[in-house]
């Protein structure tokens, strides 16, 4: 069975805005921003409303860049990922209980403490391409056994 999820990305000039997963799925990762499109929600609307969620901002407008699908070793279920940048927004970034902010120039981005997909799509992303991929986990999500990665000139 597929999930849907969203996971948006706000940037700032050469800057880009990371949450410090503090709790659940991803805990004790830098990550961006987003979680699970519940029944009867749009992706975009999920999208908003995560963000809203997990740093206190008001998405202005969305720009999807990636659809990106996750498999994990000895699950059944699929994780199907919209990710957006977010370059408009309104307020300010705040510390929640699921997430803490912090800003990083694009040079300096902890992919050390990120998920390992991450270091191969986040320079697509960073460039301004649109893409599709998918990523095999191992059971622990901590290894990409193998992947498929592209860049394409549209998404959906």
């Amino acid at each position: 069975m597929k999930k849907l999820y969203t996971l948006c990305l706000i940037q700032q000039g050469d800057d880009i805005l990371l949450g410090f997963k503090k709790r659940g799925f991803g805990q004790g990762r830098w990550n961006g921003f987003g979680g699970k499109v519940e029944e009867e929600e749009t992706v975009d609307a999920a999208a908003v409303r995560e963000v809203n969620e997990e740093v206190g901002l008001r998405v202005a407008k969305l720009d999807l860049r990636g659809i990106l699908a996750f498999l994990f070793e000895g699950k059944k279920d699929s994780l199907e990922v919209h990710i957006f940048r977010v370059g408009n927004w309104n307020g300010i970034p705040a510390e929640t209980a699921e997430m803490r902010p912090q800003w990083f120039a694009t040079h300096a981005i902890p992919y050390d403490r990120m998920w390992p997909d991450d270091r191969h799509w986040l320079p697509l992303f960073l460039a301004g391409k649109r893409f599709r991929g998918t990523f095999h986990f191992d059971a622990d999500g901590n290894v990409v056994q193998r992947m498929d990665l592209r860049e394409v000139k549209t998404l959906p």
